[in-house]
């Protein structure tokens, strides 16, 4: 069935190009097919607005500023999200960690993989130096052939919720709990940490504007799609819950 954007009908070779940016998307055709329909939306809305013509990421930007509003970041914001995110301005921190991985995967029954890690986990609590033996023996990641050795590992290394556990720990030893991750269930060992340095918000106050200047965008670009979808006649795909941005 074609989509028809207005009454315009999406071109096959026009989908077929996007596709090439959405290949790594759970759906790339879809995908492919709303960024099409945001583009053509965009394009139109700015004709109608009269602005000059110019590439996808100018006239969103522009049609954001005029329509919207794209306010900069002032002082104090910036300084609130620095003080609420002190952890996040350090120099030079980083944690030594091993992990032992229990795999999810679509045919390992959940309650038996967690009894497995769970007793595995009081193993090595009750005995730390088999800590290695368990990872070479039962672990599903490839450092287990190293007993589990990750070295030092630095923040946005690792899942964002392997990286809470273990940079919350603030001493030496195996985690008291699992770590549960998207890869599966970890038994931890920190072996090391270094605290690093407090930068001062004076030398990050323009990366953290930039950063909040950037979400806001990304917020005001989602209502703003939604409401050209929702002002538009688009026909052949539902796209109920569309959230496919315009630009990448």
């Amino acid at each position: 069935m074609p989509v028809l954007v207005n009454g315009v009908e999406l071109e096959d070779a026009e989908i077929e190009r996007e596709l090439a940016h959405h290949s790594g998307s759970p759906e790339p055709t879809r995908h492919a097919v709303v960024a099409l329909i945001l583009r053509h939306l965009v394009r139109a809305q700015a004709r109608r607005l009269g602005l000059p013509d110019s590439d996808d990421e100018a006239l969103t930007q522009a049609l954001l500023e005029r329509e919207v509003g794209l306010p900069e970041p002032d002082e104090a914001s910036c300084r609130r999200h620095y003080d609420h995110h002190l952890e996040h301005f350090r120099e030079g921190e980083w944690v030594e960690a091993e992990h032992i991985l229990f795999q999810v995967t679509p045919r390992v029954p959940l309650d038996a993989l967690r009894a497995t890690a769970e007793a595995t986990l009081a193993q090595v609590q009750a005995d730390p130096p088999a800590f290695a033996g368990l990872a070479i023996a039962r672990s599903n990641c490839p450092t287990g052939a190293g007993g589990g050795r990750l070295g030092r590992v630095l923040r946005g290394e690792t899942a964002p919720e392997f990286e809470r556990a273990i940079f919350a720990a603030r001493h030496p030893g195996v985690l008291a709990r699992l770590v549960e991750t998207r890869y599966g269930l970890h038994v931890v060992r920190v072996v090391a940490r270094c605290e690093g340095v407090q930068l001062p918000f004076d030398a990050v106050r323009q990366s953290i504007a930039r950063a909040l200047a950037a979400a806001a965008r990304d917020r005001a670009w989602k209502q703003y799609a939604s409401l050209l979808i929702g002002g538009a006649s688009i026909e052949g795909i539902d796209l109920g819950g569309a959230e496919t941005p315009l630009v990448q």
